[in-house]
C-alpha cells in the first residue's frame, strides 16, 4: 500500500526527531542508522528510503530547518505591511528558532558536513533554492514598493543570503557571548547594511565587480567574531552619515 505524502513527510519528521536525540546524546559516530529506526519506531529500511547516508540525514536536518522557517515566515500576520529589514530579520530569526532546541546536535552536524567539503558541493546548500526564492521575492515587493533602488542581481542577492545565513549559523553556534548578544549584534548591522546598499543601488556595482569574491570569503569573515560585529557597525555608521 502506498503511503500518502502526509505520512512520508510524517516519518522522515520522526526520523529526523529520534536523530537529534540520539546523536545529540550518545555522539554522532556512535550512532546507526539502525538506532536511529528503532528510535523512530521505524523499519530499517525506511530510513534507507529517506536517507542514504548518516551525512544525507544531517542535510535533510537542515533543509527541514529552512523549510519550517520559512513556512513560519509566510505564516505572519500582516507580513504584506513590513519593510525589507523587518521580512528580513523575521527569516532569520525564524531560522535560528528552528535550530535553537537542537543546539548540540546543529553542532555536531555542522562539522560533520564540514569535514565532507563534496558531499555538500554535490548536495549544495539544504534549502538554498527556497531561501534564495523567499529573498528575491522580499527584494521585488521592496522595489514595488520603491523602498529600494531597483536591483538587477536579485539572484545574486538571494544566493548571498543563503551563504549568510549559514555563515551566521555558525557565528551562533561559537558565539558565548550573553544570551548570544554578539550574535544579535551581528544580524541587526549586517541586515541594516544590506538594506542600505539596496537603498543606494550599490549593490548592483558590488556584485558587478566581485560578486563571486564576495560569496566565497561571507563564512571567513563571519568567524572574525566581535570584531566583525564592530567593523560592520562601523561601516554601517558611514553608509548613514554618507547619506545624511
Amino acid at each position: 500500500m502506498r503511503t500518502s505524502k502526509a505520512q512520508q513527510a510524517q516519518s522522515r519528521q520522526q526520523i529526523l526527531r529520534a536523530a537529534v536525540k540520539l546523536m545529540s546524546t550518545q555522539g554522532y559516530e556512535a550512532t546507526t542508522l539502525k538506532q536511529v529506526a528503532r528510535e523512530a519506531g521505524v523499519g530499517d529500511a525506511t530510513v534507507y528510503n529517506y536517507f542514504a547516508s548518516k551525512e544525507r540525514l544531517l542535510l535533510g536536518y537542515f533543509e527541514a530547518a529552512v523549510q519550517g522557517a520559512i513556512a513560519q515566515w509566510q505564516a505572519t500576520p500582516d507580513k504584506a505591511t513590513f519593510t525589507l529589514r523587518e521580512r528580513l530579520q523575521l527569516l532569520v530569526d525564524a531560522l535560528l528558532a528552528q535550530l535553537a532546541p537542537d543546539r548540540a546536535f546543529v553542532s555536531i552536524a555542522r562539522r560533520v558536513l564540514h569535514s565532507t567539503p563534496l558531499l555538500v558541493a554535490e548536495a549544495g546548500l539544504p534549502g538554498r533554492a527556497a531561501l534564495a526564492l523567499a529573498v528575491e521575492q522580499m527584494l521585488s515587493q521592496a522595489e514595488d514598493a520603491d523602498e529600494i533602488a531597483p536591483c538587477g542581481f536579485k539572484g545574486a542577492v538571494g544566493a548571498l543570503m543563503v551563504d549568510y545565513c549559514y555563515g551566521l549559523i555558525a557565528f551562533w553556534l561559537r558565539d558565548g557571548s550573553e544570551n548570544a548578544g554578539d550574535t544579535t549584534q551581528l544580524i541587526d548591522h549586517s541586515l541594516d547594511l544590506l538594506v542600505l546598499v539596496l537603498q543606494t543601488g550599490l549593490v548592483n556595482k558590488l556584485l558587478a565587480l566581485g560578486g563571486l569574491v564576495l560569496r566565497s570569503q561571507m563564512g571567513h569573515w563571519l568567524e572574525q567574531g566581535p570584531a566583525l560585529v564592530q567593523a560592520l557597525g562601523l561601516l554601517k555608521a558611514g553608509l548613514k552619515a554618507g547619506r545624511a
